[in-house]
């Protein structure tokens, strides 16, 4: 079993920051949509929890990506890759650093995707994987 944190270290207005760890070890920096009290749908992060993580065909981006199960007033969130927080509806994006020019972007998405990809369909092959998000 793989577990996967999350912790949001910076919660914006216009953006959601965080840390995502492998086992404890940071694995890749996070961008999300605004953490809210109520759900705008396209501009809100999921809810701060646990959730079990699945690898399952993304009809959007017509291939396998991790998926949350169960996620509170969502569906089909996904952790992908992406830049800004127009590239996510509620997804968690991942990338290898933030852009400290910018609160709203992230650098080298696609690397840091494949290193949590390949962690994760490894978990997922052998037992449950799951995420735990906290708001810091």
């Amino acid at each position: 079993m793989i577990a996967l944190t999350l912790k949001r270290i910076e919660l914006t207005t216009v953006a959601t920051r965080g840390v995502l760890l492998l086992n404890g070890a940071l694995i890749a920096v996070t961008m999300e949509d605004v953490v809210r009290p109520t759900k705008t749908p396209g501009e809100t992060a999921i809810r701060a929890g646990r959730y079990d993580v699945v690898v399952s065909h993304s009809p959007r981006f017509d291939v396998p990506l991790p998926l949350l199960l169960d996620v509170p007033e969502f569906s089909g969130v996904r952790i992908h890759t992406g830049n800004t927080p127009r590239d996510t509806e509620g997804c968690i994006l991942v990338a290898d650093s933030f852009n400290f020019d910018s609160l709203t972007n992230v650098i080298s998405s696609r690397p840091a995707f494949v290193r949590l990809f390949d962690a994760i369909k490894h978990c997922t092959g052998r037992g449950t994987c799951s995420i735990t998000i906290t708001n810091h």
